[in-house]
């Protein structure tokens, strides 16, 4: 049994018993699934814990209470209860939502959405995106267009049912389905009839124009000066989405551009753009788009980087700042057929690979911007730091590294060192104990990851030994420097000048050294009298201890 994540979350069973029971909370819990991708709720297991108390029973009366109040106190939530035995012979209750097709919320009108691993409430303009977000019935599934199985593209049919037949995503019972009954599996016809998606995939020309948001594709490069110097355009709806990804890639070549990198005594051929990178960016904005919404996708290339602008926002719950962990399908069935043809990596793991090819090769890592109406993703084509790639490769091959791992050693290696908080906002986490045991890892066990510092003042850096045998040696800098030294030279400065304030020591020692960082060895040097200070405030100023 796993802990919370995304789809679990257990609960005490003092949330539905004894004086303390709490179904309003309970309620709200089973709002965020339903408004998510539904999930299931394990009443009897504590937080942090995999399996109930050994000695717990569960009374079966108390199945048909949970159905009766959540279905009182909620709407537009459907839940099953069942009595589960653990493996220690423990009980609990299972308490499964399903996804909810129109827009859930408790009997008092409150709004909740699940994400990553914790509920969240949705209010004020979030209200009416989380509407629009959730339609009565998907788009995905209507059939207004009126358009049949009969008046399909052959060609586009039997392309999309041979790839399917050959991927080894797809289940081998999948396989064996007639062409239609492969259709109906992943919701592109129904009955007779084409739905959008249908349409969207395997119709005719004129039917997917009919469509009104079809994806158009612009691709447009611009100079230095950013003047419009070409521009390559797919918008005559010949191309389903499924065939759009390879022509922009065919199509463009600046994609597949190339110039000289050092290398010792020779020079190799380093891609401007990464083929995974280029094709994960267009695939995101064909797949996770709001197909109710009109807007162009424009791929627009600068000489020193791509962006892929997106008509429509971030889906409910996923933002700038969580989108590594947050996984959320606008799309279900557009998704599931990309997924199982191989063109698209499994549900929230895109962003986590385009992390990883960018910082792998030395790149800076990707850029997401979010608009009043659009989503803008930027990634950089020269290599920041070229040695980045020779350590990572040597690290990977001694050790093996997880992905995270792998993220977590791009990012450092990109600098001289990061506070535990800066490297934990640049990996989007909420949490200390969660960068440490799955980000960091392994790192520090193997010597490839040194720290500094303790508790706020903790700073994490790529091993001199590893960047040296990795050949990612730099200059030597202050951030890196141990805290006697500092303190060492911060006693000089001060005995040279006394009466500095502790900004105006900062930039004579090192304005490269964070300030937190020599305000903190100052202290240091205070609470040990060997530093005098007077005054308050900004007026406060240092001198060295006479004797």
């Amino acid at each position: 049994m796993s802990l919370e994540n995304q789809n679990e979350e257990s609960k005490s069973l003092r949330l539905v018993t004894g004086p303390s029971a709490d179904f309003s909370a309970l309620a709200a819990t089973c709002v965020c699934f339903a408004n998510a991708a539904g999930g299931r709720v394990c009443l009897g297991i504590e937080d942090g814990q995999r399996l109930p108390p050994e000695s717990q029973r569960i009374d079966v009366q108390l199945l048909d209470v949970i159905r009766k109040r959540v279905g009182e106190l909620s709407v537009n939530v459907q839940a099953a209860a069942e009595r589960i035995v653990a493996p220690n012979r423990g009980e609990y209750i299972a308490l499964t939502v399903a996804r909810s097709l129109g827009v859930a919320s408790t009997v008092d009108g409150r709004y909740f959405l699940r994400v990553s691993d914790t509920c969240r409430p949705v209010v004020g303009d979030d209200v009416l995106r989380l509407l629009s977000d959730r339609p009565g019935f998907p788009w995905e599934g209507m059939t207004a267009l009126g358009e049949t199985v009969a008046g399909a593209d052959a060609a586009q049919v039997q392309s999309l049912v041979t790839r399917l037949r050959a991927s080894d995503r797809v289940k081998s019972g999948v396989k064996e389905k007639s062409d239609d009954e492969l259709l109906a599996h992943y919701g592109l016809s129904d009955g007779s009839s084409l739905t959008h998606l249908g349409v969207l995939l395997v119709g005719s020309a004129s039917a997917r124009a009919r469509l009104g948001s079809a994806p158009v594709v612009q691709a447009i490069k611009y100079d230095e000066r950013g003047a419009k110097i070409h521009k390559w355009t797919w918008d005559d709806y010949t191309l389903s989405p499924l065939q759009l990804t390879d022509a922009i890639w065919d199509e463009v070549p600046d994609f597949r551009e190339t110039y000289e990198l050092p290398d010792g005594l020779y020079r190799q051929n380093v891609p401007a753009y990464d083929k995974r990178v280029v094709r994960e960016l267009i695939v995101n904005a064909l797949v996770h788009r709001p197909y109710t919404q009109r807007g162009d996708i424009f791929v627009n290339l600068h000489p020193d980087r791509l962006q892929v602008c997106n008509p429509g926002r971030l889906p409910m719950g996923v933002t700038v700042h969580n989108i590594l962990h947050a996984s959320r399908r606008r799309n279900d069935r557009l998704a599931t057929v990309f997924h199982d043809l191989k063109l698209m990596e499994r549900e929230g793991s895109g962003f986590d690979l385009m992390y990883e090819l960018q910082l792998s090769q030395g790149r800076l890592a990707p850029m997401v911007e979010e608009g009043g109406d659009s989503v803008e993703v930027t990634v950089r084509r020269r290599i920041a730091r070229p040695q980045v790639i020779r350590l990572l490769a040597q690290a990977d091959a001694m050790h093996q590294l997880t992905q995270r791992e792998r993220i977590a050693l791009g990012v450092l290696a990109m600098s001289d060192g990061l506070t535990a908080r800066e490297l934990a906002q640049r990996l989007e986490l909420t949490g200390r104990d969660e960068l440490v045991a799955t980000w960091l890892g392994r790192l520090p066990a193997f010597g490839l990851v040194m720290r500094s510092g303790k508790t706020q003042g903790v700073r994490y850096f790529v091993a001199p030994r590893a960047l040296k045998a990795g050949g990612a040696e730099g200059s030597t800098t202050l951030t890196r420097m141990p805290a006697h030294r500092l303190r060492a030279l911060i006693e000089e400065d001060v005995s040279r000048y006394p009466g500095s304030s502790s900004g105006e020591i900062n930039k004579r020692v090192g304005a490269e050294i964070p300030y937190r960082t020599l305000k903190r060895a100052l202290d240091d040097l205070v609470d040990a009298r060997k530093v005098l200070h007077a005054g308050v405030g900004r007026g406060r100023r240092y001198r060295v201890a006479e004797g």
